[in-house]
């Protein structure tokens, strides 16, 4: 009988070392990295020059038909004639024109006219009554743009007769038309303006001594224009605040005498406030007093 370390022996199986694939060394990765991004970079390049090849076979096919037909690349004219009354430019460099001015119109409404003083007194208005959005943002500003219309019209009317319908039928050039445009522009700002406004932005321009209100230029007479617009409509929203801040302060003192400190003042006096104005007829005293005050 074979001994005990010998039948061990006998029942353990020979161990065999299984082959296992071989790990890739950090070099090998590294070019394998490098391989993809050199494909990579090589599609890049290979597309930039395929798009300046087509650009370069447009340009010379251009170019022969230019050869072709005797005559240039197609283009858009500048300039289509000149005369005695300047300039005149094609149609679509007028149309370029006059959308680029379209981004220039919110400034030009909000600077040189007066519905800067319109819109804040409606605000200030509305705040003074105490109502959050009635009337909302959309009226405000639309009752004010119409008031602002209302009150320009004979600016606007002597602007159309003097500017616009001589240059629309070519009489005058541009440059003539937009001199033209700010003689009446200038005399409505004149008028809205103070001398103290005026006198104010001429000195920080550090302008002559000898200049004049008539002779101010633009850069100084629309901010002084601006200033003078907030002043007024801070002075007609001060008289407005003035009887619903009464109605306000009666209102919180009889409930602060019937104990009802939980109560909103508020919401308690909002009815009287819409009672006031409406038996004052406040919307005609309103608008026709900032109307009235352009007027001047």
């Amino acid at each position: 009988m074979a001994p005990l370390s010998d039948m061990t022996d006998i029942a353990a199986p020979a161990t065999t070392d299984m082959p296992t694939a071989p790990a890739h060394p950090a070099p090998t990765r590294s070019i394998a990295r490098s391989i993809t991004r050199s494909i990579t970079g090589s599609s890049a390049a290979r597309r930039i020059a395929l798009a300046l090849t087509a650009l370069a076979l447009g340009g010379v096919g251009m170019a022969a038909y230019a050869q072709q037909t005797g005559g240039s690349p197609a283009s858009v004219p500048l300039i289509i004639g000149q005369g005695a009354g300047g300039n005149s430019y094609s149609v679509p460099i007028q149309t370029l024109l006059f959308f680029t001015a379209l981004g220039f119109l919110p400034a030009v409404l909000l600077m040189m006219t007066g519905f800067t003083r319109i819109v804040i007194v409606l605000s200030l208005m509305r705040q003074a009554l105490g109502t959050q959005a009635a009337p909302p943002n959309q009226v405000i500003v639309g009752l004010s743009l119409f008031l602002t219309f209302f009150v320009m019209g004979p600016t606007l009317d002597r602007v159309y007769a003097d500017a616009y319908q001589p240059y629309s039928t070519g009489q005058i050039s541009f440059e003539v038309a937009l001199e033209r445009a700010q003689v009446p522009m200038r005399g409505f700002m004149l008028k809205q303006t103070r001398q103290s406004d005026v006198a104010l932005f001429s000195r920080l321009a550090r302008l002559d001594a000898n200049t004049t209100p008539e002779t101010v230029p633009f850069r100084v007479l629309v901010p002084a224009f601006v200033t003078s617009e907030l002043k007024s409509a801070f002075q007609i929203a001060f008289l407005i605040f003035i009887p619903f801040l009464v109605i306000d302060m009666i209102v919180s003192s009889v409930l602060m005498s019937l104990g009802m400190m939980m109560l909103s003042p508020v919401l308690v006096s909002l009815p009287f406030k819409l009672m006031l104005f409406v038996l004052a007829d406040g919307w005609n005293l309103l608008l026709g007093s900032l109307a009235a005050s352009f007027a001047q």
